[in-house]
């Protein structure tokens, strides 16, 4: 009997059949011809670079730069800096006009994708033209229209426009009045940086508490006197310790103040407002999704228009808006790149540009500003996804 069993016994396939195996090879032998395609790409790049004596490697990151860049919110001069440390001045540059044109466009899409909705026969149809007009026209026109057509123009520093509070505004810029910081002075700052913190927890604990019981906390009211009195009240306990430098004339250039650049500026409005005209019709599209019942439910709670479109309809559009809105700050920081037809110092501009011409080393160079770009690409996206994920339940 027993040799009866062995004889019916199925015998073992072999692994040439086996699907999972199968899966492994074919996946094996993928990688190795990606790793082949990629290794025989950098050989014959090296191969190139030393056939035309073009020096490889990271070793110019540590090398003199010899040239200065006019806006650097870092220590740097032609004399003592490397490539290395314009890297950051230009990167710090990128990232500076992107948060701000980010904050910026967000503001104006949401009050434009509003105003497009407004019952408003004027208000709509100016709101409308704005978006057709500016998402219409390519965003390099744009940047060389603010900056030739509105900031060149400008009078030279000794006919400066005089705006209050010790603005000058010329070709060369705006100039500000120079905070000075005296004894003292820190606490200032401490008190702010306290007052953010405090407002930001009260926020949380008064949504929470609105969740639980329905009652509503005045969270505007408090984030005021936070952010604006208490500092206010440190200023006049230490005695006033901030002055300021106001900008004046010396020859034919300002002395004193802080400068911000004309390139700068003409970017900024350029990104901005290019942007802005997406994010309206985002959050134009993200309103039309929530149903009118909801409005009506509000309305027949005795809710007025604003606290509707603030604590109903918006919080539920939220889930339409923030994916295409993701997208959108992804596009403004990337199109930040265009920073280099106006002059502004920017990465591509500074690091791609400038560095790159000088070492000749456009390999190392172009592959560290892609990793750049798409490094912060990559952070926003995880910073908006977390976003998404807790608006997804808090609608739930």
């Amino acid at each position: 009997m027993s040799t009866t069993s062995a004889e019916i016994k199925p015998g073992k396939a072999s692994l040439l059949y086996d699907p999972k195996i199968r899966g492994y090879v074919y996946q094996f032998a993928l990688l190795a011809v990606v790793g082949f395609l990629i290794w025989s790409a950098a050989s014959n790049a090296i191969e190139n670079l030393r056939a035309q004596k073009i020096a490889s490697g990271f070793g110019f990151w540590h090398n003199a730069a010899g040239f200065d860049v006019n806006q650097k919110l870092i220590p740097f001069s032609a004399s003592g800096s490397t490539y290395g440390q314009a890297f950051w001045v230009g990167l710090l540059n990128t990232l500076l006009v992107a948060s701000i044109g980010i904050v910026l466009s967000t503001f104006l899409g949401f009050f434009v994708g509003v105003a497009r909705l407004s019952s408003n026969w004027i208000v709509s149809k100016l709101a409308m033209i704005y978006v057709e007009v500016i998402r219409n026209l390519p965003l390099l026109l744009q940047l060389f229209f603010w900056y030739n057509a509105v900031l060149k123009p400008l009078p030279n520093p000794r006919q400066s426009i005089e705006l209050p509070a010790g603005f000058l505004l010329n070709n060369r810029g705006l100039y500000v009045p120079d905070p000075q910081f005296g004894p003292g002075g820190n606490l200032i700052i401490w008190a702010l940086l306290i007052g953010l913190v405090a407002t930001f927890v009260f926020r949380f604990w008064a949504r929470k508490q609105q969740a639980a019981t329905g009652k509503q906390y005045p969270i505007g009211l408090v984030a005021f006197g936070l952010i604006i009195v208490l500092p206010l009240l440190v200023y006049f306990a230490t005695g006033r310790p901030i002055t300021f430098v106001y900008p004046e004339l010396a020859g034919f250039n300002l002395r004193g103040g802080i400068q911000i650049f004309p390139e700068f500026v003409a970017l900024l409005v350029g990104l901005t407002t290019y942007t802005a005209g997406f994010i309206a019709e985002v959050v134009r599209a993200g309103i039309l999704a929530v149903s009118k019942g909801q409005t009506e439910a509000a309305n027949a709670l005795g809710l007025r228009a604003g606290p509707t479109l603030k604590l109903v309809v918006i919080p539920q559009a939220m889930r339409v808006i923030i994916p295409p809105l993701t997208s959108n700050y992804l596009n403004l920081t990337k199109n930040s790149s265009l920073a280099v037809a106006i002059g502004y110092p920017d990465l591509v501009q500074v690091f791609t540009g400038t560095v790159l011409n000088q070492t000749g080393q456009a390999v190392e160079v172009v592959a560290i500003t892609m990793a750049v770009y798409l490094t912060i690409s990559l952070v926003t996206s995880f910073f908006m996804n977390i976003y998404n994920k807790r608006m997804a339940l808090v609608e739930r």
